[in-house]
């Protein structure tokens, strides 16, 4: 897919070359309450506004966002929902934050009215959905070969990602995904609800031309059947998770050759498909475990500094 732009940086040298931002101001607002002995206290908020996409001269949806990368965010919902293929080429991404509306125009001419009602809301917080026809190219995906996950690079990546600054860490109620390389976190966004966190990823390796060779997608939140149909059509080859499962996703996965990892914390983690890509090199007795309110004692403690 082509959108007249070509990538500026070299993933293999850098880490976190997009993360949260918790100090941007529009991203959060400061809220007076009440604590569990009544006394006052003040805290961090994430804040929702909502962005609608429109496809050529299509209205396609209307998301609930945090309003970060806009243009990632509209191109990559309509590749994981298909409405996109590799073949299109993308002439320009606008934005306006006056009317919140972000325009995706493309060279090919596209008609997807009879597609918009067949869609199925899945269990994706806010506004996640599936189409019907999606499906059908799951089918189709052949995920890239020779790919591995060593254990060491599963331990660094999650310490990395769980202490790094985020809005989860400052304010909560929000997730994460992060696109890796071996035992780097390369890009890392966050929103109220995961499908827009993956959406935003899956649009910044379609517009600044990144392969998902090598790669793999670590998310906070559960591993559903929504999560696995976006990653194998990103195809990325491994995805992860400090969460847990369904079953759906995991079915999904072992149907599509997706290797699996739940419940990531420390060096504690269970895989339930596509173990044969993990190289067991790390010393277990040498990396420290994770606490189990770590994250969350963190939140607690920025909400009261």
């Amino acid at each position: 897919m082509s959108s007249g732009r070509t990538t500026r940086i070299l993933l293999g040298m850098s880490e976190f070359i997009v993360k949260p931002d918790p100090d941007d101001s529009r991203l959060t607002e400061a809220v007076s309450g009440i604590d569990q002995d009544g006394q006052p206290v003040d805290t961090r908020v994430v804040v929702e506004r909502p962005l609608t996409l429109f496809l050529n001269g299509q209205e396609i949806v209307t998301m609930m966002t945090i309003g970060d990368h806009p243009e990632y965010l509209g191109v990559g919902y309509l590749i994981n929902q298909n409405m996109l293929l590799p073949d299109d080429e993308i002439t320009s991404v606008d934005y306006d934050d006056d009317i919140e509306t972000v325009v995706v125009r493309t060279k090919r001419k596209t008609n997807f009215e009879e597609k918009l009602k067949k869609k199925t809301l899945t269990s994706g917080c806010a506004q996640g959905t599936v189409f019907g026809d999606l499906m059908e190219r799951f089918e189709e995906v052949r995920l890239p070969e020779g790919a591995i996950l060593k254990t060491s690079w599963l331990h660094s990546l999650t310490k990395k990602i769980n202490t790094a600054p985020s809005l989860y860490l400052t304010a909560g109620a929000i997730h994460g995904c992060v696109l890796c390389e071996e035992d780097r976190p390369l890009i890392y966004m966050e929103d109220v609800g995961r499908h827009n966190a993956i959406d935003k990823i899956a649009g910044y390796m379609a517009m600044e031309g990144v392969s998902a060779a090598g790669k793999i997608f670590y998310t906070t939140g559960r591993l559903t059947s929504e999560m696995v149909i976006k990653t194998v059509q990103m195809g990325i080859p491994i995805l992860v998770s400090r969460s847990g499962f369904t079953a759906w996703g995991v079915e999904l996965a072992r149907k599509a050759g997706l290797t699996l990892i739940g419940r990531a914390r420390g060096k504690r983690f269970i895989a339930l498909s596509g173990a044969d890509r993990i190289i067991f090199d790390a010393d277990g007795a040498e990396v420290e475990d994770e606490p189990k309110t770590a994250a969350r004692k963190g939140a607690v403690e920025r909400d009261t500094a």
